[in-house]
């Protein structure tokens, strides 16, 4: 029995996170369980790049994130009960790995894309999560 899910979703690809959503959603009203929507924007700040923006840029990024999170989350779910939305900053699976054990998480949904020669190579962040998931993880496969 399921109590809490973490659905992670990438605010790049709203048409493929809708899909996502709607599956979460459906695993989490199978045994009424919280639900959880994570979504991460990169830290740039520590890197040279970082130098380049103004003070402030990557709060207002996150705000920005917060809105277009849950506008897409109040677009595509009609139920809203039960379901928090959640944006972090930093390297998205370390981030998805934290959240799963800080939320204590029984179930993860996320997307991957057909992964390309770059991801065989590095490693996305879809398998990097079901690797060291210590949650069951549902991929959705996403082309």
């Amino acid at each position: 029995m399921k109590k809490h899910i973490l659905c992670s979703i990438d605010l790049a690809y709203t048409k493929e996170a809708a899909a996502i959503l709607v599956e979460a959603e459906k695993q989490a009203s199978l045994d009424d369980a919280k639900l959880t929507i994570i979504t991460v924007i990169p830290d740039y700040r520590s890197s040279w790049v970082g130098s380049f923006f103004k003070e402030g840029t990557l709060r207002k990024a996150a705000l920005a994130a917060s809105e277009e999170l849950r506008e897409l989350v109040k677009n595509t779910l009609p139920d809203q009960e039960n379901i928090k939305c959640i944006v972090e900053v930093g390297v998205v699976y370390e981030q998805v790995l934290n959240n799963i054990k800080k939320l204590k998480i029984d179930l993860v949904v996320l997307g991957a894309h057909k992964p390309n020669v770059i991801d065989r190579l590095i490693g996305p962040n879809a398998s990097r999560i079901v690797r060291k998931s210590p949650a069951s993880t549902l991929v959705i496969r996403l082309n």
